[in-house]
């Protein structure tokens, strides 16, 4: 088989081409939809992380490829409709880093709670050794909402128990033997956003999800409350997030996720794309420079699945997704398309 593998390091390229021997393979930094054919377009594969736009113009380019193996868990950077009409099948990493993401969401959270971010900007960058205007809250005895109870929610969930929280958890298909294991209740998402004094977001993004929490529902967040998201950008209705945190609705947000974060990469680009924007998309990149820009809101660059063992758990997933395929094993659960 004949396969390139877009946005690579240097450490995954060892691997891969030891792992998979008898492919082969090529290997480059750029984007699926930004490359120059440098080394052509004759592959009977790609493999692609979060950062490439694989449209039906960019596989327009390859061909003959009969597979989109994703290094990631989301896929909605795939247009999975324009691969089920050419036929070619879309795998993905069902779980990798079911700890590292809940890990990163609690990191987040601490901060916000504790100003840890504002107190070491203090000292490191203005020499200010003062905790005046640091003070915070406890987590103990705090309820948190979590908004999805796939791996990591469950994930997150155990660290909650572990600083001694309440849990509240909301999933259109709840797991009951989970919560009687974990201790926590589920209930609807009013009752959640209403009832939370944090609330964080582990679902997936789809047609359901998208926009969640929006400006018809937000107006029921708990005064006073936490917004963490380190799912998916979507998920949270961006103008809604920016008035939440304007009125006061919500205290603060910790936010690895964007709509449109991509944009924020290349501006410039996707005001030009000939393809059109919306007066909506357009307007929620202004609005998370907005977000930016607010005191109690930590943004950080869809971080959240970035260590060393996640990444070792992601590629080794991709490859064998990439064997699963090439032996016509495509039934299993990596496979969405």
């Amino acid at each position: 088989m004949k396969l390139i593998f877009f946005e690579i390091e240097g450490w995954e390229e060892k691997q891969a081409r030891g792992k998979l021997p008898d492919c082969d393979i090529t290997f480059t930094a750029q984007k699926m939809h930004e490359y120059d054919g440098s080394f052509g377009y004759d592959f009977d594969a790609v493999s692609v992380f979060v950062n490439s736009n694989v449209s039906r113009e960019a596989m327009a380019h390859f061909p003959s490829i009969k597979l989109v193996a994703t290094r990631s868990t989301g896929y909605d950077h795939i247009d999975i409709a324009a691969c089920r009409k050419r036929g070619i099948r879309v795998a993905f990493v069902p779980g990798y880093g079911n700890n590292t993401v809940a890990e990163f969401a609690f990191g987040l959270l601490l901060n916000l709670t504790r100003k840890i971010y504002d107190a070491i900007d203090r000292v490191k960058e203005k020499g200010e050794f003062s905790y005046e205007g640091f003070r915070g809250i406890d987590l103990k005895g705090k309820t948190i909402g979590i908004i999805g109870t796939g791996r990591i929610g469950k994930e997150a969930i155990r660290i909650a128990k572990g600083f001694g929280m309440n849990v509240l958890a909301f999933d259109t298909r709840p797991d009951s033997s989970a919560a009687g294991e974990l201790g926590f209740i589920y209930v609807n998402l009013d009752e959640l956003l209403s009832n939370s004094d944090f609330i964080s977001i582990h679902a997936p993004y789809n047609e359901s999800t998208r926009h969640i929490i929006n400006s018809v529902n937000a107006g029921k967040i708990k005064k006073g409350a936490y917004l963490i998201n380190t799912a998916r950008g979507g998920i949270v209705e961006t103008k809604a997030l920016v008035n939440a945190l304007s009125d006061g609705t919500l205290a603060g947000a910790g936010l690895d996720v964007l709509e449109e974060e991509r944009a924020i990469k290349d501006e410039m680009g996707f005001f030009r794309a000939k393809d059109g924007r919306t007066v909506e998309e357009m307007s929620d990149v202004i609005r998370n420079h907005i977000l930016m820009r607010m005191p109690n809101v930590l943004i950080t660059p869809h971080n959240a699945f970035n260590t060393k063992e996640a990444l070792e758990r992601i590629l080794n997933t991709t490859i064998d997704n990439i064997k699963m395929f090439i032996k016509g094993e495509v039934g299993s659960k990596s496979f969405v398309a």
